[in-house]
């Protein structure tokens, strides 16, 4: 059945599981969940243009267009393995707790200066996610690029046997998604399962020289290590750093992005890439999406980096903020989700550090940061609280940090009159 399936994909434009969106020719796969049933949208999904549609519903049984299943979601992944075993490239896989999605695009930057390249669209990450972006894939790609998320234990190896990564990089083991992992350790082990795969498959791992419990659980493994001669440079505005003796001047600040830019440099060069081309996909990338943009409004830098939060993120942010070359620096922050039992310790911690840093005003923003203590901070209930009550002049030279978990929207901060000319 799947080598029937994947002959109808290859005649198709794509798949597509949403019917809103859907175009001419896409193949729709009717998903279901506690609160939807993409069975009920087949007869729209047909009529808006799709070339066949996977159904777990019997009643569609007697359709030519239509192929009946026992579960959708375990066909669309079966179908984007069989997929993926038809492509002869390697499978670069990443995940991490922070900058997953940062170094994804670096990497995609700089390795298209020589290959027919492609990655996951934005952060499709997860066990939907990851197979659509191995379908995106055509015979025309030499490498592709998976990252793979997670916030329960066992996740990341279910994505690894849809997706077959020969290659993989974890970027850091940080305090997110604690309520779904348990702990810390819970974050390390799961991630860990990207190495366990890759180990099994006698893959290779990307490792970074800087992290110590990654080299140890690397152990044995086809190690290729970032480069051990490295420094900063200049971190303001924006990393400046040498890499075996190459200057490369991102468009990226903050400490961490650093790391980030080291792991695309060691992609290209596994991948045998001339230094200039690497040098210039780093470059060359420029931040969007709300992920440590620079945004420049009157005389205010605003380093907007709406997109997510966990205390690890956070607290570099900080610390980032706080090197800034500015007489003033003000700290936007909103509350971390997915953090479960340790949601109050961990938004205390990150008052308190507040606290410690040289910044000058704080703004914490939602239910856990309000109920923090703090004494030098002003702190609202929710952010139309802190819209209704803000006014913060742009005609200044300081720098504005604004950071929260994506559920808090704080780039509506950006569309208010809250940042005056």
């Amino acid at each position: 059945m799947l080598e029937q399936l994947h002959q109808i994909f290859l005649k198709s434009n794509g798949v597509n599981t949403d019917t809103r969106s859907i175009e001419k020719d896409q193949l729709f796969f009717a998903l279901t969940g506690d609160n939807f049933d993409g069975n009920q949208y087949i007869e729209q999904a047909l009529n808006n243009g799709a070339i066949h549609a996977i159904s777990s519903d019997t009643k569609w049984s007697t359709n030519p267009k239509v192929t009946v299943v026992k579960n959708t979601l375990t066909t669309l992944q079966e179908l984007a393995t069989f997929h993926r075993n038809q492509l002869n490239i390697p499978i670069i896989a990443l995940t991490g707790s922070n900058g997953k999605t940062t170094t994804k695009e670096l990497i995609l930057s700089v390795l298209a200066n020589q290959f027919k390249v492609k990655g996951t669209k934005g952060n499709l990450n997860n066990h939907i996610g990851v197979p659509l972006t191995l379908l995106s894939f055509d015979s025309s790609l030499q490498i592709g690029i998976v990252e793979l998320g997670a916030n329960h234990p066992k996740e990341i190896a279910a994505l690894c046997d849809i997706a077959q990564p020969n290659i993989g990089l974890i970027t850091n083991y940080g305090k997110a998604h604690l309520e779904g992992f348990g702990s810390i350790e819970g974050v390390k082990n799961s991630k860990s399962e990207l190495y366990n795969y890759l180990k099994e498959t006698n893959g290779k791992v990307i490792v970074s020289k800087w992290d110590p419990e990654q080299i140890v659980r690397t152990v044995g493994m086809n190690q290729f290590f970032t480069p051990s001669n490295t420094s900063i440079h200049s971190n303001t505005p924006y990393i400046q750093f040498i890499a075996e003796g190459n200057l490369i001047k991102t468009q990226l600040t903050g400490v961490y992005n650093y790391h980030n830019a080291l792991f695309a440099y060691t992609v290209g060069k596994l991948m045998e890439m001339q230094t200039e081309q690497i040098v210039s996909g780093i470059e060359n990338y420029a931040p969007k999406n709300n992920r440590s943009q620079i945004i420049i409004k009157n005389k205010t830098k605003i380093i907007l980096d709406a997109y997510n939060a966990n205390p690890s993120s956070m607290k570099v942010a900080l610390e980032n903020l706080a090197s800034q070359n500015y007489t003033n620096k003000i700290a936007i922050l909103g509350d971390m989700f997915e953090l479960g039992a340790y949601a109050a310790e961990e938004h205390q911690n990150i008052a308190s550090l507040t606290q410690k840093l040289k910044i000058n005003d704080v703004y914490l923003i939602g239910e856990n940061f309000f109920k923090s203590e703090v004494k030098s901070a002003i702190q609202f209930e929710d952010l139309t609280n802190f819209l209704e009550k803000t006014d913060l002049n742009t005609d200044t030279e300081q720098v504005i940090l604004i950071k929260g978990s994506r559920g808090m929207s704080l780039e509506k901060i950006l569309e208010s009159k809250t940042l005056k000319n």
